[in-house]
């Protein structure tokens, strides 16, 4: 399907599956357990393609996220230092295209292999949780 994505749906007693216009998009409300379990992974990630500042940070989850994920400062600042703390991250300051002092950071040695620990371990959850979406999608295939 070129335009067409599969929706697996659950009702009151079974899941289905039917297409849908791959343009539509419905409001998503993503759990604040999953958002906080995602933080670190994605800070690492951003980071680790170059040093960024807090506001840049927060665009580009957004950006990656297609929008469904609207990080805030006080969502963000806390796993800045966080990690800071833990030696993820390293903080510098720099200036940003207006001139103005500016608070960067970068990730470190140590958060680049905290990073490819993070990566493997949403590898394997990703992997489980296809598993059993697709496998629901089938049995609602052979008997929808």
């Amino acid at each position: 399907m070129t335009s067409l994505e599969v929706l697996c749906i659950s009702d009151a007693m079974y899941w289905r599956c039917v297409p849908y216009p791959r343009w539509r998009r419905w409001a998503m409300n993503i759990g604040k357990d999953l958002v906080a379990a995602s933080a670190t992974p994605l800070v690492l990630a951003i980071l680790h393609q170059g040093p960024s500042y807090g506001y840049a940070i927060i665009k580009r989850v957004a950006e990656l996220s297609g929008g469904e994920l609207q990080w805030t400062e006080g969502m963000l600042y806390p796993v800045l230092h966080r990690l800071e703390r833990h030696g993820l991250v390293e903080a510098f300051w720099g200036a940003s295209e207006s001139g103005r002092r500016r608070k960067y950071y970068r990730i470190t040695p140590r958060g680049a292999g905290e990073l490819e620990v993070q990566r493997r371990q949403w590898q394997v959850v990703n992997a489980a949780l296809k598993g059993t979406l697709f496998a629901l999608c089938r049995h609602a295939f052979q008997w929808g």
